[in-house]
């Protein structure tokens, strides 16, 4: 299987919200086994489909990288809840870019799974957090939002480096 192209930072498909998925057919389920297949040849733990230019409400996790463990949520609806935590998060559309981001430690999902079937649970720690990050990708917000202050200074000649690659790309 041949895997996805990565939209990198500053592409427009990145800061839109993402539309909800209408049908669960076998179109919706190659794009996620093609995420999947992305994600780990990537050494991703998440990806959301604007990452690879799709706008659709598609986020795929696997808390250990491995595909025996990756799993789809379709059109998520996440509650926030417990302490905030900060950790250490990078983001495949930003190589090579790393922050600490507070974000709550626990929280609520429902979903589905690419063959329409309810998926209903909470989650804490690492997982809570993948899911967070990639579910702000549907939103159109990126973790670069999330930094603080002085992380946005430190990092800001690494997006100048993005910013410009991306439009070599398209000249």
């Amino acid at each position: 299987m041949q895997a996805l192209e990565i939209v990198r930072y500053p592409d427009p498909v990145l800061r839109q919200p993402a539309k909800p998925v209408e049908r669960f057919d076998a179109e919706l389920q190659e794009l996620v086994a093609r995420m999947k297949h992305t994600m780990v040849h990537s050494d991703g733990v998440g990806l959301a489909a604007p990452q690879v230019g799709i706008s659709l409400r598609v986020l795929v996790l696997s808390e250990d990288g491995t595909p025996e463990k990756a799993r789809a949520l379709i059109n998520p609806k996440v509650s926030l809840s417990g302490p905030k935590d900060r950790e250490t998060e990078g983001c495949l559309s930003f190589p090579g870019i790393y922050a600490e981001i507070e974000r709550p430690d626990r929280i609520r999902i429902e979903a589905v799974d690419e063959h329409g079937q309810p998926q209903v649970f909470e989650a804490d720690g690492w997982v809570a957090r993948i899911v967070q990050h990639e579910y702000d990708h549907l939103e159109g917000r990126l973790f670069i939002d999330r930094m603080s202050s002085a992380d946005r200074v430190r990092i800001k000649r690494d997006l100048e480096h993005l910013r410009e690659e991306w439009q070599a790309a398209r000249a």
